[in-house]
């Protein structure tokens, strides 16, 4: 059996997410390791590579970590009252392999190509990655029929050209997704943008193509319920993506990343977003830039578990939940 839920194993009632946290194959959320694409309606995806960082390495440990922690993730969501596991089956596909580790350029080949025969076989997929880069080659698979939407959630605008002579780094994923026709600049908000720049180069290119760009500071005059009703009016009701970026939040709350920015939003603010999100077209969303190595406490993975949590919920009750009638 390539997917269970629950069943009998060993003549015993078997049911992944009742069995003890410390237990078993550590897996997305407890869900079931799948590899029939059949049988699966959201695919939990690890992308462990962060050859486009262009400060500190480590998001390459953040889809193995994120598992870990995953295991503290339950099935009831107490705010919005979802349980996921209930309205769809929901299985973690494992991680996106290379044959070109070294090689950023052919990694961006495959990662797109892994994600067009996940797009292919209906799957929603819900991404741990790696750096920020990834969201590129994720949006030609999901997005070659048009161009979609975004919620953004990052302390960057990710929309730089080439830096340090390459044009797929984690600083320009969405530069290079409007540019190739896969993300609508007009339906994406950015939220959380800080820091100082060394150029303007992305903070331009953002504005000038008409992205909502929500600074920092803009985000804590407005406060929470002001940006999610912005944000609604943004993307619409078209197809929407969220990318959610662990730098968005203070480094407080998630040091263990590659280029983080002091004076971003709290935990409990970023969950109040995420839960303001619920009833958009969503088609799926990541969680990037978790790089264990620079929290030895393991907060930033738990955080990162967490939000993609979060994200799982929004995404299977948009499109599985009640009230969906949409296609991808």
């Amino acid at each position: 059996m390539t997917y269970r839920k629950k069943g009998i194993v060993d003549g015993r009632e078997y049911e992944p997410m009742k069995e003890p946290r410390y237990a078993e194959i550590a897996t997305f959320m407890r869900a079931p390791l799948a590899t029939d694409l059949g049988e699966v309606d959201i695919g939990l995806i690890g992308v462990p590579t962060d050859l486009g960082v262009t400060n500190r390495p480590g998001a390459r440990h953040g889809p193995r970590e994120i598992r870990n922690s995953s295991s503290l993730m339950r099935g009831f969501n107490v705010i919005t009252r979802v349980n996921p596991y209930e309205l769809c089956r929901i299985a973690d596909l494992g991680d996106v392999r290379f044959s070109g580790r070294y090689d950023l350029e052919k990694q961006t080949g495959e990662i797109a190509d892994y994600y067009r025969r996940v797009h292919a076989a209906g799957i929603v997929p819900v991404t741990a990655g790696g750096d920020h880069s990834i969201t590129f080659p994720i949006f030609q698979a999901i997005a070659a029929d048009g161009p979609i939407g975004m919620v953004h959630i990052d302390a960057h605008t990710d929309t730089w050209g080439d830096l340090y002579g390459s044009k797929f780094t984690h600083g320009a994923p969405f530069r290079l997704a409007v540019e190739h026709g896969l993300l609508d600049p007009k339906r994406t908000i950015q939220i959380g943008i800080r820091g100082g720049q060394n150029l303007m180069d992305g903070v331009d290119y953002s504005l000038a193509h008409g992205m909502r760009v929500v600074f920092m500071e803009d985000f804590a005059k407005m406060g929470v319920d002001e940006v999610i009703a912005e944000a609604r009016r943004v993307v619409g009701d078209g197809p929407t993506y969220i990318s959610f970026d662990v730098d968005g939040l203070d480094p407080v709350y998630a040091p263990g990343t590659g280029t983080p920015e002091v004076g971003g939003m709290s935990t409990i603010d970023a969950l109040r977003l995420l839960h303001g999100l619920r009833g958009l077209n969503l088609i799926g969303g990541d969680v990037v830039e978790v790089a264990p190595p620079y929290d030895q406490t393991g907060n930033t993975a738990l955080v990162g578990a967490t939000m993609m949590y979060e994200i799982l919920c929004l995404v299977a009750e948009s499109r599985f939940g009640p009230s969906s009638a949409r296609a991808l």
